[in-house]
């Protein structure tokens, strides 16, 4: 198998593999943490050709950044790599808010290179926006980190179209990371053709649906741990989930057709969205990221693209990604 790559940004482009990694799960959220299994996938992963990861400081909290820097420790020039910072939290996994304010962007940032054992990050994300501090002060921080070498492209997460424009006045922005899949599809009146506009690259995080898309999802509930049993998810809760399940079926059904899984389909309708989108489906089992990795084979005819609209239009979905959208910008 080899792995094509695609280009994030003009102004500042970066060239990642088609198909990233999302390495959250192994550390935190989706029940018992798999230190050996997600450093065995990332290691299958940069073996495959799959050598964008995505990590932040967050997620474990801290531990997941940890993780990664271990799984990559000499191979770092095979790697694209991307975290980000803004979701404070304190050790023990207490929650403080969002801080965009310049001293904590620079605090983060060292915090974050010293986790990982690297000397620069391909790509820093802002991972959400600090509604309380001017997106300019934030991003003339970053900027600064560019300009020392520790960061080589901008990010930002969840933005609005407005504070996207102002963002990349400051500096550019190489790659917007927000949540789309067949399951969420906000992104495409506004934000979507922004970016184009501008020429800035969509990461698209969660692009399963957090595995709904894949026909994986238990209809009886979740492991112990497992953050989508909570109120913080309702598309995974009672009628919203037998509703969703439902649609999934009409994937699988589709996939069937095709001879690939509901989740490879899923992924391959992501890709067919544009050259400047790439997805980051996240796991800690090789398994699941070689299915993943073999949906770049998949290529999708407007036959096929029209039969899935017509299986989940945009909007079918129930419920809210999340039960609290207080922290996306807009």
């Amino acid at each position: 198998m080899t792995i094509s790559t695609r280009t994030l940004g003009t102004a500042t482009p970066l060239t990642v593999s088609a198909l990233g990694l999302g390495c959250m799960g192994m550390s935190e959220f989706y029940g018992t943490p798999d230190e050996a299994g997600g450093i065995a996938t990332i290691h299958r992963a940069l073996d495959l050709g799959v050598t964008f990861l995505d990590t932040a400081d967050m997620y474990g909290p801290f531990t997941n950044e940890q993780l990664v820097g271990r799984a990559i420790s000499g191979r770092r020039e095979d790697v694209q790599l991307a975290t980000k910072f803004g979701n404070e939290r304190l050790p023990d996994g207490t929650r403080l808010g969002v801080n965009g304010r310049p001293d904590y962007v620079r605090r983060a940032c060292d915090a974050s290179l010293a986790r990982l054992g690297v000397d620069h990050v391909d790509l820093y994300y802002q991972h959400r926006v600090d509604k309380s501090v001017p997106i300019e002060e934030t991003v003339g921080a970053m900027r600064e980190l560019v300009e020392a070498g520790k960061v080589r492209h901008l990010g930002l997460s969840e933005a609005s179209p407005e504070t996207i424009r102002r963002a990349h006045a400051v500096h550019p922005i190489t790659a917007l990371q927000t949540e789309y899949s067949l399951f969420t599809r906000d992104l495409e009146a506004e934000i979507l053709p922004t970016l184009r506009e501008l020429g800035i690259g969509l990461v698209a995080y969660s692009p399963l649906g957090r595995g709904l898309l894949t026909g994986a999802v238990p209809a009886d509930g979740f492991a112990e741990g497992d953050s989508r049993a909570s109120a913080y998810f309702p598309r995974f809760a009672g009628e919203n989930l037998r509703a969703n399940l439902a649609l999934v079926d009409q994937v699988r059904l589709l996939a069937d057709d095709l001879g690939c899984t509901p989740g490879q389909l899923a992924l391959a309708w992501v890709h067919a969205q544009g050259e400047d989108i790439v997805p980051i489906p996240g796991t800690k089992r090789v398994a699941y990221l070689e299915e993943n990795a073999a949906a770049l084979d998949l290529t999708l005819s407007e036959q096929d693209l029209a039969a899935l609209a017509a299986a989940v239009p945009s909007g079918a979905v129930a419920g809210d990604r999340y039960g609290d959208l207080s922290t996306i910008d807009d």
